[in-house]
């Protein structure tokens, strides 16, 4: 995948507030953030995370919300075991 340029985030509390911070908004640019946090989660060496975030996006594109909402607080709830 391409590098998405996005906000400096060094913490697993930073990528939490980011990802909570993804409103309801045009598709693409909450696949933009998506991946700007998929990003995130490979630069903190958490690539399990990275992975869910992928399948995120990919729920994203398919238009599975369900999936979509579930996998990011799925990485919401990891990243909060990690603070």
């Amino acid at each position: 995948m391409t590098r998405v340029a996005g906000p400096d985030i060094r913490t697993p509390s930073q990528l939490i507030a980011f990802l909570n911070a993804i409103e309801v908004g045009e598709m693409r640019g909450i696949r933009v953030k998506v991946e700007q946090a998929r990003q995130a989660c490979l630069e903190l060496d958490l690539g399990e995370l990275a992975d869910k975030l992928a399948e995120a996006g990919d729920a994203l594109r398919t238009a599975d919300m369900k999936t979509y909402r579930k996998r990011i607080e799925t990485v919401v709830a990891r990243l909060g075991h990690l603070r």
